[in-house]
């Protein structure tokens, strides 16, 4: 029964715990007036937060920082004028499709993706560059001024964000990795669901300070555990040691609202443990397994040291100094650190013998004492049934010896896909299984490589019959001269990464047979580029006269009524996989998005009917070209003709 409080509410402690909510990496620890350590608000980070430029300022604190710290939170709140353009010819099924590969810089690719996805996604999964010195990295310039940046991010400037060896001769080595990886947490944050999950695999040379940018970003309260894995077995590579471990992080976006991690069982675990069938009774023909009711690592805890009365009438009870006083079943004493107890309450323990759950057996190795402290001949077991323990998982040990490095080398030479280092489909598979991944929840990777995750989400929908989606991100990074992949003719790593889940995404489809008709084994494939619009859209005062003739519609020549359509979706926050069909009203095309979510017409010539035959499908939102009005008029009116004929829908213009 909880308490009163009997005092008046801690008013700061409140405001801090609702700037915790908004803003984890602002939350600090210092030391208060009578030297205790407590939890206070950074606020030079969170001024710098609110902030467009570089603020000023700090004091002596528990925190992580580096050189760059502050542009690189710059960089995941600056605003860029990109958009992603669509690319039907290099995508699989792109009219029914519901997963996404987005070729650019993911930076960038998640700063597009805010709108549509906040909150949205389920689970994050990345395999980003390790930082050994030799992998790439994304040199986003971060010693530049926020200006710079700015202008940079939008198009104004001249260089473009790119890849680049990472040495151990750089003096800012760790610094530009954690710049480059900061703002992209950042912003993968805001993307997960309440009951989000984020897993990332990394190495032991960043692991220490990988760790300290997620306890920042996502709270120290928000950390789930790290998981070890064994990457290989054998080989004799290294100085001191052989190098055969990494790690996957993993984070909540919220741990209270995160479900505890499930796994199935597997055939080795049902075939060494689930070895007795019930004979009779209301599960006759189930098969359980047994488990020991005493165990001597199990903590001292109250009421939980009693007698239990055995089938010869004798008692027993976990060995230890302390015993009850009077000898009858449930008879209870307070257990000291060097007694030992039963795993349930007493009350537990008759429910489930009510329920024959139990089970007796004698033996001469019991750990189980008598009430005069000498060896019992008795052991007690509860069983644990097959398909109760199925039905809800079983908890994952730390650590993962199943998904070495060579199963990805198998899948991927099965494919015919030149790629190293790629993560097991079975890792990811097992991941998804962790968070209960179900239909329609979303998966994003945003370090996509050779594109494991998507393949390990289709395989994942094969097993389970479902529908889960994914969001790929991958920078269109050139492959070696010389290389087998170049060889082989991929000139970028995203073609690797696309050709891959086209193979896989076949071959998953015929291994399913009948049930393959129903998975979803297309994507669409969308292309991070320079905004549709001129630059006079966005920075209006730098006009002259003599440019005015040729800026009267505010859209590049080069770009397509999809182009269009789809830096329309994202202005508006519109899930980019919805389907797509296009019609011909009054000899003009319109694009309807998911029958009435969304309807567009980018062409001229608009007229009064043709609102009025449009209105009447009843959109929930309507966007036309601003140039595209075949009068004055016909703009001025167009948004009383929806009023009128249907007034829930919002009208715009671009």
């Amino acid at each position: 029964m909880s308490t009163l409080k009997m005092h008046t509410p801690d008013l700061t402690k409140a405001n801090i715990d609702r700037v915790a909510a908004l803003f984890p990496n602002c939350i600090t620890e210092t030391k208060g007036d009578e030297g205790n350590i407590k939890r206070a608000i950074d606020f030079d980070q969170l001024r710098q937060q609110l902030s467009e430029q570089v603020v000023d300022g700090s004091r002596e604190r528990y925190h992580l920082d580096w050189p760059g710290k502050r542009e690189a939170l710059i960089a995941a709140n600056a605003p860029i004028a990109k958009t992603i353009r669509p690319c039907r010819e290099e995508s699989v099924d792109f009219d029914a499709t519901r997963n996404l590969f987005i070729e650019g810089d993911n930076l960038d690719a998640l700063k597009l993706l805010q709108e549509t996805y906040l909150n949205g996604i389920k689970m994050v999964y990345i395999d980003p560059p390790y930082n050994t010195g030799n992998d790439l990295i994304y040199d986003d310039d971060f010693a530049e001024s926020a200006e710079d940046y700015f202008a940079r991010s939008t198009q104004h400037g001249v260089d473009g964000t790119r890849l680049v060896a990472n040495t151990s001769a750089n003096g800012r080595f760790h610094s530009d990795w954690l710049s480059m990886m900061y703002p992209r947490l950042k912003l993968a944050h805001q993307m997960l669901r309440d009951d989000g999950i984020l897993f990332i695999s990394i190495g032991d040379d960043e692991l220490h300070n990988l760790k300290s940018i997620c306890d920042e970003v996502f709270g120290q309260g928000n950390f789930i555990l790290t998981f070890s894995r064994m990457m290989k077995s054998g080989g004799a590579k290294g100085r001191f040691y052989t190098p055969a471990i990494d790690y996957i992080l993993a984070y909540a976006k919220n741990i209270s609202q995160a479900q505890p991690f499930r796994v199935q069982l597997t055939r080795e675990q049902i075939a060494r443990f689930y070895i007795n069938r019930a004979e009779s009774g209301p599960r006759a023909g189930e098969l359980y397994g047994e488990d020991r009711l005493y165990k001597a690592s199990l903590e001292p805890r109250p009421n939980q040291r009693y007698y239990i009365k055995c089938p010869d009438d004798t008692y027993v009870i976990p060995p230890g100094k302390n015993f009850p006083d009077r000898i009858e079943p449930g008879s209870k004493t307070a257990p000291t650190e060097e007694d030992g107890v039963w795993k349930w309450t007493y009350e537990r323990y008759k429910a489930e013998l009510a329920k024959d759950n139990i089970v007796f057996k004698q033996t001469s190795t019991t750990a189980l004492v008598t009430p005069d402290g000498k060896q019992s001949n008795w052991n007690i077991y509860n069983k644990l049934w097959l398909r109760d323990q199925q039905e809800k998982g079983a908890v994952p040990s730390n650590f993962i010896g199943r998904f070495e490095n060579r199963q990805s080398s198998a899948e991927l030479k099965q494919l015919d896909i030149p790629f190293t280092y790629a993560k097991p489909t079975s890792l990811i598979k097992y991941l998804m299984e962790l968070v209960h991944l179900r239909h329609d929840d979303i998966v994003l990777d945003y370090f996509a490589g050779s594109g494991s995750t998507a393949h390990a989400v289709m395989a994942f929908n094969a097993a389970q019959a479902g529908m889960s989606r994914y969001i790929m991100v991958q920078m269109p990074e050139l492959c070696e001269e010389n290389s087998i992949a170049s060889r082989k003719g991929f000139a970028t790593i995203s073609e690797i990464a696309m050709e891959r889940i086209r193979r896989a995404g076949r071959r998953i489809r015929e291994e399913a047979g009948l049930n393959g008709n129903k998975l979803d084994i297309g994507f669409r494939v969308l292309k991070v580029d320079t905004s549709n619009m001129k630059d006079v859209y966005y920075q209006p005062d730098a006009l002259n006269q003599s440019t005015l003739a040729g800026l009267v519609d505010n859209v590049k020549e080069d770009r397509k009524d999809e182009d269009l359509l789809f830096q329309v979706l994202l202005d508006w926050g519109v899930d980019l996989t919805l389907p797509i069909k296009s019609e011909k009203i009054s000899g003009k095309t319109v694009y309807f998005v998911d029958t009435n979510a969304l309807v567009a017409c980018f062409e001229a010539g608009i007229t009064e009917a043709f609102i009025k035959e449009l209105s009447k499908r009843k959109p929930l939102r309507a966007v036309f070209r601003d140039t595209g009005y075949g009068s004055d008029a016909t703009k001025i009116n167009v948004e009383q003709i929806f009023k009128l004929l249907s007034p829930a829908t919002e009208v715009k213009s671009i």
